[in-house]
């Protein structure tokens, strides 16, 4: 048994040390909002924040992570980068078939997190390892665009 620090709260996840922060996150706690992509952090649909940085889950074992903080797309709303980054995703339309959009949005809140003011070079390599199959890039920029203004507001 491991405690593990979800969106604030000390959790216990009953699963081996190796396995990976996805499927105790899915599995053992029914946090779904962190997606399986590809398996091997290559895609981005995994990322989380481990103590505000961006990693992917699905490589990450939970033995790794204890006593850190782990937050998932579940707390965003109630973050106010992560809520002006939500409200930017929706005023572009962004999400196509959506599947990659909690990944993208961590990836997004971390970039605003460190740098509120983004030039496009800081938002591709930020965004990089985030793949989208349908394309959305130019939405995401502008949306990571809006949310940096609306935070400067």
């Amino acid at each position: 048994m491991l405690t593990l620090n979800i969106n604030g709260r000390d959790l216990q996840v009953d699963a081996d040390p190796a396995t990976p922060v996805l499927w105790a996150l899915r599995d053992n706690l029914n946090l779904t909002g962190t997606k399986f992509g590809c398996g091997a952090a290559l895609c981005g649909a995994c990322t989380v924040h481990l103590d505000g940085a961006p990693i992917r889950a699905c490589i990450t074992p939970i033995a790794a992570v204890a006593g850190q903080a782990i937050t998932t797309i579940e707390a965003m709303q109630d973050d106010p980068v992560g809520k002006a980054v939500q409200d930017a995703w929706v005023r572009h339309d962004v999400p196509q078939c959506g599947y990659c959009q909690s990944g993208q949005v961590m990836s997004a809140v971390a970039l605003l997190r460190a740098n509120r003011r983004p030039l496009d070079a800081d938002i591709d390599n930020a965004m990089s390892g985030n793949l989208c199959r349908c394309g959305t890039y130019q939405r995401i920029r502008a949306a990571i665009k809006d949310a940096a203004a609306a935070l400067e507001a």
